[in-house]
């Protein structure tokens, strides 16, 4: 692993707690254990930089994790079960906010637009084709698949504001409900 890929994670969880406008340079380097002209070494293009390659990371996890099991499972219901799985253990069953939808309601959202849309969108189709090929009516599959993705995101909101993690884990045992009801 490369040094710059090694501090992905330790960069994405300051901007998962302080979000992009207050991830500043010294938090940065407190969380990393560099120093600001080795950041700017690794990372030219400083703290944009930096994001744009936490969420491209991310995105890359979720490809693979999430998007792909979701479109290419022969099992389509078997692709939605590892789906809601995958979600669970990568927001560790909802102690962790997810940092996209962190960068989509901060200041910083038309920078970082492509990325956080990108994400969604990818999310949300891959979702829909696997529910149709599980036998929800078209319009119904993309329906569902919104009112999911709403709903891990707004149960993640949720949970972090009740100091609750478990109203994230109930959340997601009823979408997964809603998800097999055909």
């Amino acid at each position: 692993m490369s040094p710059r890929a090694a501090l992905l994670p330790k960069l994405g969880e300051v901007f998962r707690t302080y979000g992009y406008e207050g991830a500043s340079l010294t938090l940065i380097t407190a969380a990393t254990g560099l120093g600001k002209g080795s950041l700017y070494h690794l990372f030219p293009g400083g703290k944009a930089q930096m994001a744009k390659e936490v969420l491209a990371e991310i995105d890359q996890w979720f490809e693979r994790e999430v998007f792909a099991p979701l479109r290419d499972r022969e099992d389509a219901k078997a692709g939605i079960a590892h789906m809601f799985k995958a979600t669970d253990d990568y927001f560790r069953s909802g102690r962790r906010v997810c940092l996209v939808g962190v960068f989509a309601l901060g200041a910083a959202r038309d920078e970082f637009a492509d990325a956080v849309q990108g994400y969604f969108d990818r999310w949300r189709e891959a979702l829909a084709g696997a529910l149709r090929r599980a036998g929800h009516p078209r319009a119904e599959a993309m329906e569902l698949s919104e009112d999911i993705l709403a709903g891990i995101q707004g149960a993640l909101v949720l949970a972090r504001a009740a100091d609750d993690p478990k109203l994230f884990s109930r959340s997601l045992t009823r979408l997964k409900r809603r998800a097999a009801s055909r």
